[in-house]
């Protein structure tokens, strides 16, 4: 079944490149020819497809059979529809042009092929079916909204039906006068050129209620709304020429219309596209007892790794002197003031600048850029260059370098040879450097990325959906002639994929569209080289803007407003809850205590790892030492022989307990942990069983240390020192060692634990200069 539906996507996919191949100007090309012999193979290939599952889940009588499914039904009217007009050709009987015109509108239907991949692509149907839920749930708004349109329409019908006819001649003003020729004096031409007086209407009117709600909506989108209210203040009496301003009160029903629909109606649609987008994610996880912020959280857990922090070995020697100082903070401190006085210079250039002023305005940037250099030779000195290139910070570093200096050369030995203005373009670059600098900005930089990282599946369905919309473009509206005087010229089109791409992109960005619908209706001239007919263009065309307008604009498009808006809900939420952004931070600081990159750290450092991060991601230094045991104990991370802990269980931990995912009593814990065991394997079905003992550790017997019982001993000699008995007694009694405190079965692994374990040396945070708060030892 696999092998099979592999098979499928590569036919789709061959289908979906011979349909953009196609040339819709000469019919009867020889790539067309050879493209319809494909498309008999690809139709023979779907009815196949279509025969086998109808044997195998029967036509309609009972549940699961082949018709009660929406994707089942599309594929059999593509494929029927694709069968019919296969055979109008292989009949070869003598069409006309009725038959033809059925033809072809059979044989657009094949753009639907591209559809069945939706239902084979898990989150793609996902993110489709949260896309159609949501006009399922704004249906009401939708109607509310249709109904205001008509009544507008209605509105203006009343208002301007039959007054916006002109004359050609602006020199007559009814119809009666407007006959005969005049001429028409051009500048680039001396002598006049005759034209026949004509009587019509404007391209867009209010003759009747649909041409009225078509103008409305294009009005609507605010593309050339400006002419139809210039047209409408001019508009004077039923069958008469306009007069410029004639009735300059008719702007008040646009003003209305502006106010009822583009700044309410439509922003209260794309709001509820938007909030129920969002709801449809949440409701997946409402079997998994998990809300969206915890999913996020674990989410990050599973993908993140320890960073690896390079540290000279030898600290005696002259290269670690040097990487003390390059990854000091007034280091760091005194290259954000270099980029920001570089960026201050670059902004000091201008128009016809004196010569001296010149002068030292690049003297100043070739001291920057001296003084970048070092910086850069410094940290190659200290890293070396293989750890030096492999923080991408550096190698961006490098790159900025390197085009400094090279612009600098350019501009001071080969001055005016050459166009060297992109390479002050790294001049610039080096302001992405303070990105990195500041808690509150790597948060919104986290979110940025990950928010990009949410989109692809978005991205792929509306990518379909220009898709689908420029193969019906080519097949319906590819033939019509390049004309200078409309909106298809040789570089607005539909004579291929790649031009109609462009021009949709274009109509997307509400640029001109109107223009470019009116010049794809009925009755337009044909390409010299199309044998088919004199005229082409479509009806359909009216029908085939708006609705992709529609769909694109108010829709579509919407999905990254409401993608990018899921990522950063945490600015509108309670800033002490625990959130996917915070954990960054977590992973920067682990690895000043673990700068190999082990997973693993002493549980003490842990503890003053935590105490030196702020809430809500970590204790704070202000957090009282008894507090922080609690939370400690509650999460209860595996000890091993070295007295150390896991990356991904102290992380996962310090969710859980902040976030309380499935926390209860100590004495359920154990049931607790089943419970979360099996909801993370629901939610994460291909997780490797390694991935969940590290989030979720099975206990191990009552000897196993864990970080709970080593606080929990620490937390009862710390209550047993501020009784009165422990004050008089603490200046005779001997020093207490934890096994005193916890039951004897779990001395021998504390007796295991070897002393310099109990003490560790200086860690990697410690050698920084950093501040450490008091780490508690077993002692």
């Amino acid at each position: 079944l696999r092998y099979f539906d592999f098979f499928i996507m590569v036919v789709i996919s061959l289908s979906s490149i011979a349909l953009a191949a196609e040339d819709p100007v000469v019919e009867q090309s020889t790539r067309n020819v050879i493209l319809n012999y494909f498309d008999y193979a690809f139709t023979g290939v779907f009815t196949m497809e279509m025969i086998l599952k109808i044997l195998d889940m029967g036509v309609i009588l009972h549940p699961g059979s082949y018709l009660r499914e929406f994707w089942n039904i599309m594929d059999a009217v593509v494929v029927i529809c694709a069968a019919v007009s296969l055979g109008f050709e292989l009949s070869g009987s003598q069409a006309g042009p009725q038959s033809l015109s059925t033809i072809k509108s059979l044989r657009v239907l094949r753009v639907l092929r591209p559809l069945k991949t939706i239902k084979r692509v898990p989150k793609l149907k996902a993110v489709f079916d949260c896309v159609v839920n949501s006009l399922k749930n704004v249906i009401n708004i939708l109607i509310v909204y249709i109904l205001f349109q008509f009544i507008f329409a209605v509105i203006a019908v009343q208002l301007f039906n039959g007054k916006f006819f002109f004359c050609t001649d602006e020199s007559k003003f009814t119809e009666s006068e407007c006959h005969g020729e005049f001429f028409v004096f051009e500048p680039d031409n001396p002598l006049p050129r005759a034209e026949k007086r004509m009587w019509k209407p404007r391209c867009f009117h209010y003759d009747n209620v649909a041409a009225a709600m078509l103008t409305l909506f294009a009005v609507q989108t605010g593309e050339g709304w400006p002419q139809v209210l210039q047209n409408s203040m001019a508009a004077t009496y039923e069958d008469m020429g306009p007069i410029q301003n004639f009735r300059i009160e008719m702007s008040i029903f646009y003003i209305v219309y502006f106010v009822v629909f583009p700044f309410f109606f439509v922003n209260i649609f794309v709001a509820l596209i938007i909030i129920t987008f969002q709801e449809q994610g949440e409701a997946e996880l409402q079997d998994g007892e998990i809300d969206k912020n915890q999913k996020s959280c674990i989410d990050f857990t599973i993908g993140a790794r320890p960073l690896e922090r390079y540290m000279p070995n030898k600290r005696n020697s002259f290269k670690y002197k040097i990487w003390r100082i390059v990854v000091s903070t007034p280091f760091e401190y005194f290259i954000m003031m270099l980029i920001v006085f570089n960026t201050l210079l670059l902004m000091m250039k201008y128009h016809k600048q004196g010569s001296v002023y010149k002068k030292t305005l690049n003297y100043m940037n070739m001291g920057f850029t001296g003084m970048f250099t070092v910086e850069c030779i410094l940290k190659i000195m200290a890293f070396g260059v293989r750890n030096f290139f492999k923080d991408p910070w550096n190698t961006f570093d490098f790159i900025t370098v390197i085009g400094s200096i090279v612009d600098a050369l350019v501009l001071e030995f080969v001055e005016n040879s050459f166009n060297v203005g992109f390479l002050r373009l790294f001049r610039a670059a080096r302001l992405i450097k303070l990105l990195r600098q500041g808690y509150t900005i790597r948060i919104l930089l986290w979110t940025f990325v990950q928010s990009f990282k949410a989109l692809p599946y978005v991205c792929l369905l509306i990518a379909m959906l220009f898709f689908i919309y420029a193969i019906i473009g080519m097949q319906v509206f590819g033939n019509i002639a390049l004309d200078p005087e409309t909106s298809i010229t040789r570089h607005n089109n539909f004579r291929n994929f790649i031009q109609g791409l462009m021009l949709l992109f274009r109509c997307a960005t509400g640029e001109n569209w109107p223009s470019i619908m009116l010049s794809c209706v009925k009755n337009r001239p044909c390409d010299p080289r199309n044998k088919v007919g004199n005229e082409c263009g479509s009806s359909l065309a009216y029908a085939y803007f708006v609705s992709f307008i529609f769909f694109c604009s108010f829709l579509m498009l919407n999905l990254f407003v409401a993608v990018i808006m899921d990522n950063f809900d945490y600015l509108t939420r309670d800033s002490s809850i625990l959130g996917a952004h915070h954990l960054d931070e977590f992973v920067r600081i682990w690895a000043e205590y673990d700068p190999n990159a082990t997973g693993k750290i002493h549980y003490t450092e842990m503890y003053d790892m935590l105490k030196n991060i702020d809430p809500p991601l970590g204790f704070g230094n202000k957090c009282p030492n008894r507090l922080a045991y609690k939370k400690l104990i509650r999460m209860n991370m595996p000890v091993d022989s070295d007295g150390k802990v896991n990356f991904t269980t102290t992380l996962f931990a310090l969710i859980r307990e902040n976030l309380s995912i499935k926390m209860r009593s100590a004495e359920e814990m154990d049931q607790a942990d089943e419970e979360l065991r099996d909801t993370v394997r629901s939610i994460w079905p291909l997780q490797a069983k390694k991935m969940l003992d590290l989030l979720i550790p099975k206990q191990e017997g009552k000897g196993k240390l864990t970080v709970g019982k080593i606080y929990a001993g620490l937390l009862i000699l710390e209550c047993w020192r501020t009784t009165r008995f422990g004050q008089i007694e603490s200046t005779a009694a001997p020093q207490m060692d934890l096994q005193d405190v916890v039951i004897p079965s779990r001395r021998p692994s504390v007796e295991s634990l070897h002393d310099k374990h109990l003490h560790p040396t200086a860690s990697y945070r410690g050698s920084h200069n950093r501040p450490r708060s008091r780490s508690p030892s077993i002692r």
